[in-house]
């Protein structure tokens, strides 16, 4: 989880252990997506396809492009990400659901469009694309 941990830091703003709590709970639930993305069945296609079942996988293709990221409601990431995902979120940070919902409003066009440098989704394994992205970040 260390990878994980350095990657949410650097997308954050705050590597290594953050003095401002909101960066830390930021930081949290950057840390819990990207665990969750790993493990999600179909990793980023699968989140995409969960957008555009939802109508509106647009915003997440701004996301992939190298355009202007698309801005994504609470609203619409609870209906997209599903109950499940804010509760375990909610459930490892110990954040109000409300919270995590910001938070994942906020930090979930970033995480995308960082997984994405190219403006093309990763083939192959989503782990070594996390630890590249970590790699890239880091260095900035």
């Amino acid at each position: 989880m260390s990878l994980l941990n350095d990657l949410a830091g650097a997308m954050s703003g705050q590597p290594g252990a953050a003095a401002n709590p909101n960066a830390n709970a930021t930081a949290a639930v950057i840390a819990q997506v990207l665990g969750m993305l790993q493990n999600r069945p179909g990793g980023l296609g699968g989140l995409l396809q969960a957008f555009q079942q939802s109508g509106i996988g647009h915003i997440f293709q701004s996301w992939i492009g190298t355009g202007q990221n698309l801005p994504v409601s609470t609203d619409q990431v609870r209906n997209v990400l599903g109950s499940d995902w804010v509760a375990k979120i909610t459930q490892a940070t110990g954040l109000p659901a409300s919270q995590v919902e910001q938070h994942l409003s906020a930090v979930l066009p970033q995480i995308i469009d960082h997984l994405t440098p190219n403006g093309q989704m990763p083939q192959g394994d989503l782990g070594s694309v996390l630890a590249n992205a970590a790699q890239r970040m880091l260095r900035a």
